[in-house]
């Protein structure tokens, strides 16, 4: 009998013993996390960017410490209602009041049916979210024993983000003269995240969601999807090379790095090609322990974190072959380089189709595919649906024109909206293996117009436009891109190639027209009809 009791008494102490263990290692650090004060440290790195009010410190506090590579000296910033593009010689400004880009669009927008979201409904789909989210986050708590004093979240109707999922229309994600852009680029950079979570391809390679919804796993790259306080969500690429390092010749395009300030450089050149196909992206510091870690929910996400020998922040990618240290991506000791790219409406309420380029790669170390090795390629795909009887084939190739002047070989889906039917605008997604080697044209790219030799008239006139000296588009990239709070965002050598492939499109169009003349390569239209084709341009430097 005294044995039993003697048993009873160790076997009490030792539960003893692990529940307070499980309380001081797990339970106290994380109530630790919520109750410590978000306090601005004397002396931070960013203290002189500007701040929104409404994001406290959170956005910017880090601890205190010396700059470190991946550190960019701020440009100069400005309101969102203002303007940092001013003076008589602005370039930009003078390109955007060109005439070209105040050309009546065609077809006009006539009613609700040229907007992709029906107004009402989007509304009652935002506040059903954020119903949910409020159910979720109480629940959070309650079960971590934390009592919060913040109030509920409320679907602000004027919040940028709504109003740019309302504004987006069968021309493009966003109009030409739009004030909403500029202040969603100025929300993305200073609201300060309320939840961070992996993104849809990482959780389909945890078996969390379903692989066939993404187009292809992830590699050796890292994006984070971030929440803001104003509910807007955003894609979250770290900086993973410096500016001024080239991808190695002897990587393949599948293998390359993402480059967080590729996806900056990717929107601010496609608004100025009149475009308006890629979503608003931002450049900004974030603190990964207090922008991710401690706001995320995901415990697969937060024990990718760890300190690394330098006492830096760092974390990596849960994925079945990514899983090292080595790839991790860390702050100094706190603050990381990052691109937020402004998410697009979700496809409960904007479906959309996500297509093979008829120009992929093989992705494989060996392997061509057709159009590699056919010059007559083309010939087969103007005779396969959609290509045959819309503007899509045009639309590709205004697509590869892009990405050439980038350097973008990664190309191997495009998405639309299936609302604006066959003839609607590419989304030009996931851009961040541009910018990589600023001394190497890789002409396999423009494919799609060597090959075809066809080139919408509204393209090739901003394309000669930006080959004259007054808005050199080396020029104007590099003053658009000083409004971003990480630049510089591109070398000097990157912004000089873009002169340079510039010339070799504009080459190539001629060519076309010396070989099939001026009718059958330049495909016009009613809105081009009041800006008539010059001829080439030649640039002078």
């Amino acid at each position: 009998m005294p044995g039993l009791r003697r048993d009873r008494l160790l076997t009490l102490l030792l539960l003893g013993a692990l529940l307070s263990a499980d309380l001081y290692f797990h339970l106290w650090p994380q109530v630790q996390r919520q109750l410590r004060p978000r306090e601005d440290p004397p002396s931070c790195p960013c203290a002189g960017r500007a701040s929104s009010p409404a994001s406290g410190s959170a956005a910017a506090s880090s601890d205190s410490g010396p700059a470190a590579r991946n550190f960019s000296q701020a440009g100069p910033q400005t309101e969102p209602g203002g303007d940092s593009r001013s003076g008589p010689g602005s370039k930009l400004q003078a390109l955007f009041a060109h005439p070209l880009y105040s050309v009546p669009e065609e077809p006009p927008l006539l009613g609700p049916e040229d907007s992709l979201l029906a107004g009402q409904e989007a509304l009652r789909y935002y506040r059903r979210k954020v119903a949910r989210w409020n159910r979720r986050h109480k629940m959070y708590k309650e079960q971590l024993n934390l009592t919060s004093l913040d109030p509920p979240l409320q679907l602000r109707l004027e919040a940028s983000w709504v109003q740019f999922h309302l504004g987006i229309n069968r021309h493009g994600l966003y109009s030409r003269s739009s004030p909403i852009v500029r202040q969603l680029l100025h929300d993305m950079g200073h609201f300060p995240t309320i939840s961070a979570d992996y993104s849809q391809d990482e959780k389909a390679l945890l078996g969390a969601c379903d692989c066939t919804q993404i187009v292809k796993p992830s590699g050796v790259h890292l994006k984070l999807v971030l929440r803001f306080s104003d509910f807007g969500k955003a894609m979250f690429k770290p900086m993973r090379q410096q500016r001024d390092e080239e991808t190695p010749e002897d990587f393949f395009y599948f293998i390359d790095f993402q480059r967080h300030n590729a996806e900056i450089a990717a929107f601010h050149l496609d608004r100025i090609l009149d475009f308006r196909r890629v979503p608003p992206t931002v450049g900004k510091l974030v603190n990964v322990t207090k922008e991710i870690l401690e706001v995320t929910r995901n415990e697969i996400l937060q024990s990718v974190f760890f300190v690394s020998p330098a006492s830096n922040v760092c974390f990596f990618a849960k994925c079945p072959y990514m899983c090292k240290t080595e790839y991790a991506v860390c702050g100094n000791p706190h603050l990381l380089e990052g691109s937020l790219s402004a998410f697009l409406p979700s496809l409960n309420l904007a479906p959309r189709l996500s297509v093979p380029n008829p120009w992929i790669r093989s992705y494989s170390l060996a392997g061509k595919e057709e159009w590699e090795v056919n010059p007559l390629y083309c010939d087969t795909v103007k005779q396969i649906y959609p290509y045959n009887s819309s503007n899509r084939l045009l639309n590709v190739i205004d697509m590869a024109i892009f990405d050439f002047l980038i350097g973008n070989m990664d190309r191997h889906h495009y998405e639309m909206f299936t609302k604006f039917g066959d003839d609607g605008f590419l989304i030009h997604l996931d851009n961040a293996r541009g910018f990589g080697r600023h001394s190497h044209d890789e002409l396999s790219i423009l494919s799609p117009l060597s090959q075809c030799c066809m080139i919408k008239k509204k393209t090739l006139l901003h394309l000669q436009l930006l080959a004259q000296a007054d808005y050199r588009l080396s020029d104007v990239m590099r003053e658009s891109l000083l409004d971003d709070q990480l630049t510089p965002v591109l070398t000097e050598p990157h912004l000089l190639a873009l002169d340079r492939r510039l010339q070799i499109i504009l080459k190539a169009v001629e060519g076309c027209i010396e070989t099939h003349g001026e009718d059958s390569v330049i495909a016009g239209g009613p809105a081009e009809q009041s800006a008539p084709y010059s001829g080439p341009v030649k640039w002078t430097s």
